[in-house]
């Protein structure tokens, strides 16, 4: 009887189906595997809980579809086109996120094999060297203080080309504008330079120079954005 009931509709007489014991083993190990890639990913890192969830059960998810292809190569082919669609759903995430979907895609689809030793050594080794890496602070960028955004605003008859370089040229190693903005009905322009330090303790300092040559009109000063945290 419950070889019956969770025997498919259209499977032929010859289909082997995965019995229930085994199917439970692997969704167990899977829901273990997702669990220890969400507390290695939750290691030195801000999250939010949905995505947590979201990485704690995505191998289990991918485990049961890989059970159910089973060798059906239909199936596997519309299991993948609806897998790419997934990617066109979702918001842009940065590329650390991106990698542990990947790593939790990657051992459900092992544990749905039927590796399951296979899946929890691969998810140790790869989630040890993640944390490792967030551990000594691997990749991260040096001096990171030192990497500003200066946000000016100027009148729009101040000539913004060069008219601020040799100030920064004073108190930073490098200067670059990136981006030129009109605002206030356009009577100002705000400015951004992305620019490098040579004393973050003079930082101070040089806005007050700024200050001078812009009017006393706002000034921000931000972290420096990395576009490349983003695939």
């Amino acid at each position: 009887m419950l070889d019956t009931l969770f025997r498919g509709l259209f499977d032929s007489s010859t289909a082997s189906v995965i019995r229930v014991s085994d199917f439970l083993l692997c969704i167990f190990a899977a829901l273990v595997i997702g669990l220890i890639m969400a507390l290695s990913y939750m290691y030195r890192t801000r999250y939010s809980k949905s995505f947590v969830v979201t990485l704690a059960t995505l191998p289990a998810v991918v485990c049961v579809v890989i059970m159910m292809v089973n060798g059906n190569v239909g199936t596997g082919v519309a299991v993948a086109g609806a897998f790419s669609l997934v990617r066109f759903r979702s918001v842009p995430g940065t590329a650390k996120e991106i990698g542990m979907l990947f790593l939790a895609m990657g051992a459900g689809l092992i544990a749905g094999m039927g590796y399951i030793g296979f899946a929890f050594l691969f998810t140790v080794v790869l989630c040890a060297v993640n944390v490792l890496y967030n551990r000594i602070s691997f990749g991260a960028k040096k001096n990171a203080a030192r990497y500003k955004s200066f946000r000016i605003t100027i009148p729009e008859d101040l000539d913004y080309t060069g008219v601020f370089e040799e100030i920064f040229a004073d108190y930073t190693v490098s200067c670059e504008l990136t981006r030129v903005k009109s605002t206030n009905m356009g009577s100002m322009f705000r400015l951004t330079y992305d620019v490098v330090l040579r004393d973050p303790a003079r930082e101070k300092e040089l806005i007050d120079k700024l200050r001078q040559r812009n009017g006393n009109l706002e000034i921000t000063v931000s972290k420096q954005e990395s576009a490349d945290a983003q695939l």
